[in-house]
């Protein structure tokens, strides 16, 4: 008695998991998976280029008033370039000792000791505007600054798009309704018809110079040496099929 209670009850038990495991399967096979793509071709609104200069001397005042003059100098030639002042910000001034190997006998009996040569002071030039094609017609010209005497370094532009929270909306309506387009027309293939919603994912946001081979991140890329750029995102949709 007590063993045919036991048979009994492990026949409920399997028929509940078959039945689950029906549902499941049937379920599954019953939704359909489709990734749209939404991509808009931008040009960058904002430039940000900075360089730096630096002077040398024996003496920490002198190198000081040295970079102070140079200072005035460089933001006295972008001002007359047109670049407003409240778009020129000048970092704070670094400074290292600078020292010199020197190499002292001959052969075995050589030794080297490091001569203190002088005080390095560095200083770094930002300027952020919106006026970009301006700017980076500056960037090229400003080798000028080496004519009169100064010792400048350009760093290459980068360039950003200030609007990229409105772009990014857009962009998800598009890959929404690519991917909707794309189930509907996999389905009406099939015979079938897209039903309710049952999931959706956002892919990664990614932004490359336009027209170019550069590769995609799975975190992400976000260039910013091109000022012509495309931007992309794709959105994963799975709906039932009825």
């Amino acid at each position: 008695m007590r063993s045919s209670l036991i048979i009994g009850i492990t026949i409920i038990i399997t028929a509940l998991i078959l039945t689950n495991a029906y549902r499941h399967r049937y379920s599954a096979s019953n939704s359909i998976s489709v990734t749209g793509l939404g991509s808009k071709n931008f040009i960058s609104d904002l430039i940000v280029w900075s360089g730096s200069f630096n002077r040398i001397n024996m003496s920490l005042k002198e190198a000081y008033a040295q970079l102070n003059k140079d200072r005035e100098a460089i933001k006295e030639y972008l001002i007359g370039k047109g670049v407003k002042v409240e778009e020129i910000v000048f970092s704070s001034v670094d400074f290292d000792k600078e020292y010199e190997t020197i190499y002292e006998g001959i052969g075995s009996s050589s030794r080297s000791k490091s001569v203190f040569s002088g005080y390095r002071l560095t200083q770094h030039v930002t300027i952020s505007s919106n006026e970009v094609d301006k700017i980076e017609e500056i960037s090229r010209q400003v080798t000028e600054l080496i004519n009169i005497g100064l010792e400048f370094t350009s760093n290459a532009p980068e360039y950003y798009y200030t609007k990229l929270a409105e772009l990014k909306i857009e962009m998800i309506a598009e890959a929404t309704r690519d991917a909707n387009e794309r189930a509907t027309k996999i389905s009406e293939n099939a015979h079938a018809s897209v039903g309710k919603l049952k999931d959706a994912s956002m892919g990664v946001f990614q932004i490359v110079a336009l027209n170019s081979s550069e590769e995609y991140s799975w975190g992400g890329s976000f260039n910013t040496s091109s000022k012509n750029k495309t931007a992309s995102i794709t959105v994963r949709l799975e709906y039932e099929v009825d």
